[in-house]
């Protein structure tokens, strides 16, 4: 199935309303989900929010496997590249992500250098990134894709110049964690303060001396209360429902526990996801682990299997139903199951038990930590499926990311 076209891709927001409607128009619920609808049609994901280390390993992702992912932010489809499948199938219904994605692949083709591809997408304050945009990636992007980077805001500045300044910094995601900070300054607490802990004894102590009295205040729990207030994680009103049932009954208690795993659970200098969410930044190569496709040691390996991957504004179920039969080994699914109505649900699985080979892989996250297909999804389909609970739990435990409630994997069985 190729990509579609530009006219597509420029159809804001409609496919995505697709994926996220489930109630009338003018009701409440509806018009959020009609302004989440809105917003996720721009950058949501300047980074993706889920651990590649933690998708390989339980995917057990090794050479000639055929993947299909939903593309986020890239960061995952690059990282599988270190494990030389075959093929990747990249797909996406947002139309700032397919752009990213594509110039993500260009970079690491023509950008001249491991350096010149981490000053691009791992240091902040570049300011001649986008003169290498222009001199390397630029003419061989799509049409499309170029008329995003180069299009220019109010201010006529071309919206690949974030790229000189800090680019994990915008989107919706960059715009949440900015409010975060701001929101603990309010409350005379800096987040960045944590990025002095040297150990996780001392991580541990500023979380629970700063961050943590933070969300017992009426200001943060009345907000959060509010279902837009998590429109900048990428969380649909559908999803915050689903999250706020593994806390007590208030979001403010959920995105507590969350952060808590985030801040305390993994040393800083192994977890950069606590990178950006407190100092803002990836680390400088040498200073703590970066993303796989920001390692040197991975450069030459991503490199060399880049046009593997292949990108697609689609929707996941149609293009799944596009597939042969049993041609697909490794499916990794994201959150995006959370968004589903029943009836989506089980289309989507109908397509990928169709498609799926013997001893395929379904991963996915969930906002909530059992996983969700139980009693919602056919018992016919998921009978050719086993769910590795153990493993699910652990990989869990190791997501660095820290976000989601679960983790979840499922192996096709033989017929």
């Amino acid at each position: 199935m190729s990509d579609v076209s530009g006219e597509l891709v420029y159809r804001r927001g409609k496919e995505v309303g697709k994926a996220v409607y489930q109630n009338r128009a003018l009701s409440k619920d509806g018009i959020s989900e009609r302004l989440f609808a809105f917003l996720f049609s721009g950058l949501v994901y300047p980074q993706i929010w889920e651990d590649p280390d933690v998708d390989m390993e339980a995917m057990q992702l090794g050479a000639g496997h055929r993947v299909v992912t939903i593309a986020s932010g890239g960061c995952n489809i690059l990282a599988y590249l270190t494990r030389s499948p075959a093929r990747i199938d990249a797909v996406d219904l947002n139309a700032a992500h397919i752009a990213l994605n594509r110039m993500k692949l260009e970079a690491v083709r023509h950008l001249p250098s491991q350096g010149d591809l981490f000053r691009f997408f791992g240091a902040a304050g570049t300011s001649h990134n986008s003169d290498a945009y222009d001199r390397f990636i630029a003419p061989h992007l799509d049409p499309v894709s170029r008329h995003y980077w180069e299009r220019r805001n109010w201010r006529g500045r071309r919206r690949i110049s974030v790229f000189d300044r800090n680019f994990y910094q915008t989107g919706l995601l960059g715009l949440f964690i900015a409010m975060g900070h701001r929101v603990g300054k309010l409350f005379g607490v800096d987040p960045a303060g944590i990025m002095k802990a040297e150990n996780i004894g001392e991580q541990r102590r500023f979380f629970n001396e700063e961050l943590a009295p933070v969300f017992d205040k009426k200001l943060l729990r009345w907000a959060t209360s509010r279902k837009a207030s998590l429109f900048g994680l990428g969380i649909p009103p559908a999803q915050y429902d689903s999250l706020i049932t593994s806390g007590d009954g208030s979001m403010a208690s959920v995105l507590k526990a969350r952060l808590e795993k985030l801040a305390c659970d993994f040393p800083l200098k192994n977890n950069y996801f606590a990178w950006q969410a407190f100092a803002r930044r990836y680390p400088q190569p040498g200073e703590a682990a970066l993303p796989a496709y920001l390692e040197q040691r991975n450069y030459t390996t991503i490199r060399d299997n880049i046009d593997r991957v292949a990108i697609h504004h689609a929707n996941l179920i149609k293009f799944l139903a596009a597939k042969d039969a049993g041609s697909v080994d490794r499916f990794v699914l994201l959150d995006a199951q959370d968004w589903m109505t029943d009836d989506l649900l089980n289309a989507l699985w109908t397509e990928i038990t169709r498609t799926a080979s013997v001893g395929a892989r379904v991963i996915f996250r969930t906002a909530a930590e059992p996983s969700l297909l139980p009693g919602r999804v056919s018992s016919s389909l998921l009978a050719q499926w086993t769910y590795e609970a153990d493993a699910s739990r652990e990989f869990s435990a190791k997501d660095r990311s820290a976000i989601y409630g679960g983790f979840h994997l499922y192996v096709k069985r033989a017929a």
